[in-house]
């Protein structure tokens, strides 16, 4: 056996001869980047061997510089002694970027729906109500049952009816009936359907009306977003957000299924997935100060692949042709059944999912944003790993899933990294000296480059003239940021002295090639739904882009670069999280249970990768901003007239 310490974390952990080290760091509870999931193929999982001896790690993404000062891919190398590793900043997970409003420039402009709106139309039915009963103490003449007692003073005070007593609560009743001189409130589940039983989930002593809360959850495959609402006056009283711990066993979806297919694997990921939630929920509750036991209901909403981890259900038949789910409904299950560390009169309410690559965070999108409901033709997106989209109203629906790969979330990009401390997420160039200028999260050294900043960036070179609309470097400018390193042409954004990480942090063609890659499947995507619905560009009333990630990309830089179509800026609108506003919604009313079955059934879903035209239109859409400059008539005419005035200087 050997003794493994991780620096700077101060963590050790034994590990046994031969060992896989990303393995060793997962158990040990320290992350290392590895997008590829430790396939040996992204090179993001570099760790420093301070001292001790591994196998392996050397590969082609390494230079010859790096391998004398200790680095290798942890995936690739195994224990063969006693360690000392240090994980570098690059690897470090900072989750308090995820807690940061989004710049006043980005901020979402859609106002959500507030309870007196709720109320108004009649929409306002608590999934749980509390009721509050001072019963009538048992005598000789008068010797109920104390459940039948409580049922019958339920139904003639409040006209409750076919009420269903759960064993949990039978099981509480008799001692907290007789702690407060039976005066109790009661947590009542509210059916979706008219005419179902409603059931007794909770007692408790005295008057606790007041105090009736839920959780919303969003599960998304890189962070975990969790809001605390109080049901009575429908406001969010905390919320936070961490990375999904799931990350350190691949960056996408398809990592993780793979994973899952491992012995153990898919337990792992479901318990990995629930100490996050665990510790989101525990950080809400502090910053409320409430009673956990006051919180009556928990709601989710996850994508697909997400859900069936989460519910541990096996997710492996979801990549492979004809791409089947398990399900796509998902009834109401106890929390404290899947380890969720809340009482065990807490119900999961788990929103529903369209097919393997669109989910339930998408369906809870389109409920929280009230397209369903909506005159309004418009077009809803999510972007992420994975594209979603929807088209329609309230009268029609019709949605798509197309892959971007990871760029957008730093993968395939060298200096690639998630939206956190030390990313470049603003950038501007000289056009006469090609000296850029990189404004980092928190703004601080840069270490790398998140997705808004690589749109951004790609955006502002093509715009300046310094690469092609195939993403490529023009070598006849005259400046040192430009240069070929190992056959491949990199623009130097910032040198080793500048940096974080002791290395120059460059954009490479490759990483440009992935970019317009990602944007081309988005774009595509977008426009071969709308024809296939019959629609145009210029038909839509409105635009909803969702997700963190959509709440801080710059409009016209998203257009410039081909990801976005040319539309009016006006009808684009942000809601930040979807998903999470969704779940929300679902806290506070049943009608959002019940509507969103019939949403289900009338969403069209078009697998893109079987409609003939999605390839064609991805083709057209690998340059920047298209093949077709018509298509952008703006973009167009900015670079012409940029070509008119060069030729007069």
């Amino acid at each position: 056996m050997h003794k493994v310490m991780f620096y700077p974390h101060n963590k050790s952990i034994t590990a046994e001869d031969g060992d896989n080290l990303l393995r060793v760091a997962m158990e040990a509870g320290v992350h290392v980047n590895a997008s590829c999931g430790g396939e040996g193929v992204c090179g993001k999982c570099r760790v420093i061997i301070e001292e001790g001896r591994v196998e392996g790690g050397i590969t082609e993404k390494l230079s010859s510089e790096d391998i004398n000062k200790g680095y290798r891919q942890a995936c690739l190398s195994t224990v063969k002694s006693n360690l000392s590793v240090r994980i570098p900043v690059e690897s470090a997970i900072d989750a308090s970027v995820l807690n940061m409003p989004p710049s006043p420039r980005r901020t979402a402009r859609i106002r959500e729906m507030n309870l007196d709106e709720l109320k108004e139309k009649g929409l306002f039915v608590p999934p749980v109500e509390k009721r509050y009963l001072e019963l009538p103490e048992p005598t000789a003449q008068d010797n109920l049952p104390d459940v039948s007692r409580m049922v019958s003073y339920l139904k003639a005070k409040y006209d409750e009816h076919r009420l269903v007593v759960e064993l949990p609560v039978i099981r509480k009743i008799p001692d907290i009936l007789r702690k407060d001189g039976f005066k109790v409130t009661v947590t009542l589940a509210r059916p979706v359907h008219e005419g179902s039983k409603t059931h007794i989930i909770n007692i408790q002593p005295g008057d606790t009306t007041d105090r009736n809360y839920a959780v919303a959850m969003d599960i998304g495959t890189t962070t975990v977003y969790g809001q605390l609402i109080d049901i009575i006056n429908g406001k969010v009283l905390a919320q936070h957000a961490d990375f999904n711990g799931q990350i350190s066993y691949g960056e996408d979806v398809i990592s993780r299924i793979v994973y899952a297919e491992k012995p153990g694997g898919l337990d792992k990921l479901h318990d990995v997935v629930i100490k996050t939630m665990n510790a989101v929920i525990k950080k809400i509750v502090a910053q409320a100060g409430i009673d956990p036991d006051e919180i009556s209901a928990i709601t989710i909403a996850g994508n697909t692949t997400m859900t069936q981890l989460l519910l541990k259900v096996n997710p492996r038949y979801m990549r492979r042709s004809p791409y089947v789910p398990a399900s796509t409904l998902y009834p109401p299950v106890k929390a404290v059944s899947l380890g969720i560390a809340l009482g065990d009169q807490v119900a999961a309410l788990v929103y529903p999912q369209i097919s393997s690559y669109v989910g339930g965070d998408i369906v809870a999108g389109v409920m929280g944003s009230g397209i369903y409901r909506s005159e309004e033709l418009t077009l809803y997106m999510d972007i992420g790993t994975n594209a979603e989209i929807v088209i329609g109203n309230k009268d029609w629906l019709a949605c798509a899933a197309c892959s971007a790969g990871p760029a957008f979330e730093g993968g395939g990009v060298k200096f690639g990294m998630r939206a956190t401390k030390g990313a470049i997420e603003d950038f501007s160039i000289d056009p006469v000296t090609y000296e850029p200028m990189n404004i980092t999260i928190g703004n601080v050294r840069p270490k790398g480059i998140c997705g808004s900043g690589l749109i951004i960036m790609v955006a502002s070179l093509f715009e300046a003239g310094i690469i092609n609309n195939l993403g490529k470097f023009d070598r006849d400018l005259n400046t040192p940021r430009i240069r070929e390193t190992d056959g491949i042409f990199e623009y130097v954004l910032a040198w080793a002295n500048e940096t974080q990480i002791d290395r120059d942090v460059v954009l490479s063609e490759p990483d440009i090639d992935n970019l317009i890659r990602a944007k081309g499947a988005i774009y595509s995507g977008c426009m071969t739904l709308l024809e296939e619905v019959g629609l145009t560009v210029h038909d839509l009333q409105r635009v909803i882009l969702a997700g963190g990630f959509g709440s801080y990309v710059d409009l016209e830089k998203a257009i410039t670069i081909g990801l976005l179509p040319e539309m009016d800026l006006d009808k684009i609108i942000f809601i930040g999280n979807g998903s999470l506003l969704g779940a929300k919604m679902s806290c506070l009313t049943n009608r959002i249970r019940l509507d969103v079955v019939e949403v289900t059934k009338k969403m069209t879903n078009f697998e893109l990768s079987e409609t003939a035209s999605y390839m064609e239109n991805y083709i057209a859409a690998l340059f920047l901003p298209h093949t077709d400059m018509n298509n952008f008539p703006k973009v167009k005419e900015r670079f012409e007239e940029r070509k008119k005035i060069k030729n007069i200087k």
